[in-house]
């Protein structure tokens, strides 16, 4: 945009960089922060997720969309847009196109770090604009209803005495979400992550499936799926993994920590922007999504899917993530997946 000044039509840009040579025309001045710092989407917004519909982090993806929609959050239509496979790789791919544009946001998930750690991606976090972190998920260790197994010192035992005594099952992938809380607590137990006697899963139907019938002692589970199944008289909770106990059915599981096990970890879900972001366009974000989290629709699914609050914004985000990227790090090497 071209501002009159002193009789001269120069461009917004070239003023601003001669005010900020020289302190004269503060009114100049003012007028250039006007222009560099007001942003707002012109257009639609894409909530990109790397997933099929759905699922877990597509749910995440329409609450939100309803919410900044419905609530006049946003003022643009506001869609979104599934682009699954390649773990987060096609999704990633989406936004490196589209450097600096404050219309795409990512719903990510912990697996973008653990693909990095792992060596399966080039990208991680820190390739991308951290918008916030949204909410963690808490996970757990079940059994089935009549085991013997009734307290995280009971699984230390059988575990110190042989690390093979127990068969333990691992939903969806080697170095996911579950492996890595059953990882985390077993070395809070001092008990070698690499000698364990582990049985792969592809879905978490198949782990309870597995444990109900016998076929396995132990599983992790994420608290909502835990819950259902608990609800249904199938298993029983042993931990969860937050910092404190929750509310409602949480409110009667111990946490680790309460057992002497010394393990806080959630399935984190944060969101990103394309590299490149302006300060403009994340201040625009943190106050949308500042507004979104204090919904009564989004603390009602997040009640829920007994989900943590821990929201986190652009500026406290990259702080949180990096804390994230060094647990999932050292438990990946717990596990013998990755190297120091």
């Amino acid at each position: 945009m071209d501002i009159s000044f002193g009789g001269h039509t120069v461009s917004a840009q070239k003023l601003c960089a001669w005010a900020a040579l020289a302190a004269v025309a503060p009114g100049a001045i003012a007028n250039c922060h006007a222009q560099q710092g007001a942003w707002k989407p012109e257009r639609a917004v894409e909530i990109v997720v790397p997933t099929t519909p759905g699922g877990a982090i597509d749910r995440t993806a329409r609450v939100m969309q309803r919410v900044l929609q419905n609530g006049r959050i946003v003022e643009v239509p506001v869609v979104v847009l599934n682009k699954p496979g390649g773990g987060q790789t096609i999704a990633m791919n989406h936004l490196d196109q589209r450097a600096g544009d404050g219309h795409e946001l990512l719903v990510s998930t912990m697996s973008l770090m653990t693909n990095h750690i792992l060596g399966r991606s080039k990208v991680n976090y820190t390739d991308y604009t951290p918008l916030a972190v949204l909410f963690g998920e808490s996970m757990t260790l079940v059994v089935r209803p009549d085991s013997p197994i009734k307290a995280g010192r009971d699984i230390q035992e059988r575990l110190k005495s042989d690390p093979r005594s127990m068969s333990i099952a691992i939903g969806i992938a080697v170095g996911g979400t579950n492996h890595l809380a059953l990882a985390l607590v077993i070395k809070s137990m001092g008990i070698e992550v690499k000698k364990l006697k582990t049985v792969v899963f592809q879905s978490n139907g198949e782990t309870m499936t597995a444990l109900m019938g016998g076929h396995v002692d132990l599983a992790p589970l994420s608290a909502a799926s835990a819950l259902e199944a608990v609800k249904q008289g199938k298993l029983r909770i042993v931990g969860v993994s937050s910092e404190r106990r929750g509310d409602g059915p949480l409110a009667a599981i111990p946490t680790w920590k309460e057992q002497g096990f010394d393990v806080v970890f959630t399935n984190t879900r944060f969101l990103l922007g394309p590299k490149g972001l302006s300060a403009a366009q994340t201040a625009y974000w943190d106050a949308a999504f500042g507004r979104m989290i204090q919904s009564e629709e989004w603390k009602s699914e997040a009640q829920k899917d007994s989900l943590e609050m821990d929201y986190h914004s652009s500026r406290q985000s990259p702080q949180r993530l990096a804390l994230m990227y060094k647990q999932l790090k050292d438990a990946l090497i717990d596990a013998g997946l990755a190297k120091e």
